[in-house]
């Protein structure tokens, strides 16, 4: 390992076992902070995968129901019941502070978090079947889930983002920083030792003449 380029004299050595200490003590920090980023992260990624299944399971009963109407339906019924929505859905977003990560917590409307079942549908049940009534309802029902699902995977890119950088950083100070520094020190003691030794060899020919 390289050392650093300082002058070998007692105050940069001073100045370097100040540091070692500083290094050491950052590299412990940001190790325990990327296992318990990991922790997390794994957590995250188990209620991820649960809410992921969970969510395509029933958007996958809803598009078959969609199927359904689509094949009991003319073209021109099922394009006029679905070409206008009839609600809105809003949603809040804001932030918690997760080890240094701002992570999205996303809910819905509180006024559209339960809505009157006849919001829901854009269209006059004359003209329709009962297999869109099911289709319509089964992806509003949905919403939640798939808001929850977007917090989730943002939650763990972002989680993920934060463990990367934190390993980087654990890495440079145990594999350059920290040799680094022991290297220096240790190359300095050794030419203050020699320093002190020609010095004294220097006052023993003194002493003698």
């Amino acid at each position: 390992m390289a050392k650093l380029n300082v002058n070998p004299t007692r105050m940069e050595l001073s100045k370097l076992k100040i540091k070692l200490v500083t290094a050491i003590k950052g590299h412990k920090l940001l190790k325990d902070k990327q296992d318990e980023l990991m922790r997390i992260f794994i957590e995250m990624i188990k209620k991820n995968k649960e809410a992921r299944s969970k969510t395509e399971k029933k958007v996958e009963k809803a598009l078959k129901n969609f199927l359904l109407a689509r094949a009991i339906m003319t073209d021109e019924s099922f394009n006029e019941a679905v070409c206008m929505p009839k609600m809105e859905f809003k949603i809040d977003v804001s932030k918690k502070n997760v080890m240094s990560v701002r992570i999205p917590v996303l809910s819905l409307d509180e006024n559209l978090s339960n809505p009157d079942l006849t919001d829901i549908y854009p269209y006059s049940y004359g003209s329709t079947s009962a297999e869109l009534d099911d289709a319509v309802y089964e992806l509003n029902s949905i919403m939640p889930d798939l808001i929850r699902l977007s917090e989730l995977e943002k939650s763990c890119q972002l989680m993920a983002d934060e463990i990367e950088k934190t390993r980087r950083r654990v890495n440079a100070l145990e594999y350059m920083t920290i040799p680094q520094l022991e290297e220096t020190i240790k190359f300095i003691r050794m030419k203050l030792d020699e320093n002190d030794r020609a010095s004294t060899i220097r006052l023993m020919k003194a002493g003698i003449n």
